[in-house]
């Protein structure tokens, strides 16, 4: 199936491919979209799925064994096209083109509500992080860039020792914190609350998040 994406649906993928998401090649010319998260996670997992829910055929399912839901789309064309500027070899990059297709607040969402976390002492002290260990240090180097640039958030980057590997990742600090928390509080679902601090949870809009689930009988931008 060839197919179009939304300029939303586009927005929603790129923040999910610069987290934990994962298209699959069919070894011909299709690739699909495979989704898969806790139980904690059961509503995002659903807002991904009212997302992309004409291109599945089944909803969202949850595994016995594990408790994960998850789902998976048909395979499209146009998911492939997204594959190729993430993958090399098998192998996640960040894609050369990254500044023509990173420039929506919703995929710094995504992104963040995938691969952030909050480093919080009440009172004291609040900062986020943001794993990116499937990049090199200079690609996090360029994604640091790109949020000074796009959306006037200052990050820093650095490296994490895990298991004897240096890993760079993303932190956003007293510069950039509290920028970053009015860019992605309104697109952030309630089940990631505590991803932001306490005081600043009031600029969690649900009306956003729900505003942007398109219902799964919608044919947004579609030709198969």
């Amino acid at each position: 199936m060839i197919g179009t994406l939304s300029k939303q649906q586009t927005d929603v993928l790129i923040g999910l491919m610069l987290g934990d998401g994962h298209l699959e090649h069919d070894g011909y010319r299709g690739t699909r979209l495979q989704v898969k998260q806790s139980e904690e996670k059961k509503e995002y997992v659903f807002w991904l799925y009212s997302q992309f829910a004409h291109m599945t055929k089944t909803p969202p399912q949850q595994r016995k064994d594990t408790g994960q839901w998850y789902f998976g789309t048909r395979f499209f064309e146009i998911l492939e096209n997204i594959r190729k500027m993430f993958y090399v070899d098998r192998k996640k990059v960040l894609p050369s083109n990254i500044a023509d297709i990173f420039d929506s607040p919703l995929t710094l969402a995504v992104w963040f509500m995938d691969d952030g976390r909050l480093d919080y002492r009440a009172k004291s002290h609040y900062a986020y992080h943001i794993s990116t260990d499937s990049f090199t240090e200079s690609e996090v180097r360029r994604l640091q860039a790109l949020l000074l640039e796009r959306f006037g958030i200052v990050a820093k980057t650095y490296l994490s020792l895990c298991r004897g590997k240096r890993y760079p990742k993303l932190y956003i600090g007293k510069e950039g914190r509290d920028l970053f928390t009015k860019t992605v509080a309104p697109y952030m679902l309630p089940c990631f609350e505590y991803k932001v601090p306490p005081i600043h949870r009031v600029y969690f809009d649900p009306s956003e998040t729900t505003r942007r689930a398109p219902s799964a009988h919608m044919r947004v931008g579609m030709m198969i």
